[in-house]
């Protein structure tokens, strides 16, 4: 039986998103030493449709998922759907029910288990703001997916 390692996707991708300091240079290098792709990015809507548009453009400019490939964009839509979920309880709405997001995301995509037949791993950060669309009433959110390739 095969287990995961100490790098531990979920966790490295909400390192990413949550922390300033997940930036750095030996916080990046290190991903790069694990042979992990990944990519950060910002967005803010009152529709889920464009959150997820706008992390599957930034996976597939920093070439994390390859478009013709289908189980890498079916991997990643699972993964942003799960982190959506979090960030809105269990209901993936927002303008529907007045609701607006400004979030920050992370796109880590690797192996965290100690085989390499494992095979490939897609995790979602997601750390912001969910509210009414007027500024000063929202509050804090995060949600991660984690899904296989």
């Amino acid at each position: 039986m095969t287990h995961l390692s100490k790098n531990l996707i979920g966790k490295k991708a909400l390192w990413l998103v949550l922390s300033e300091e997940g930036k750095s240079e030996e916080y990046l290098h290190s991903l790069e030493q694990l042979q992990w792709q990944f990519c950060t990015g910002k967005v803010g809507s009152m529709e889920s449709h464009k959150v997820v548009a706008a992390i599957e453009t930034a996976a597939k400019k920093h070439q994390l998922i390859r478009p013709e490939i289908y189980r890498e964009s079916h991997a990643l839509y699972h993964a942003i759907l799960e982190a959506l979920e979090g960030v809105t309880r269990g209901q993936i709405q927002l303008g529907s029910v007045q609701r607006t997001v400004g979030l920050r995301f992370a796109v880590i995509k690797g192996n965290p288990y100690e085989s390499a037949d494992e095979g490939q791993w897609m995790a979602v950060a997601l750390y912001g703001t969910i509210g009414a669309p007027i500024k000063g009433l929202e509050h804090e959110v995060v949600g991660l997916g984690i899904n296989h390739i």
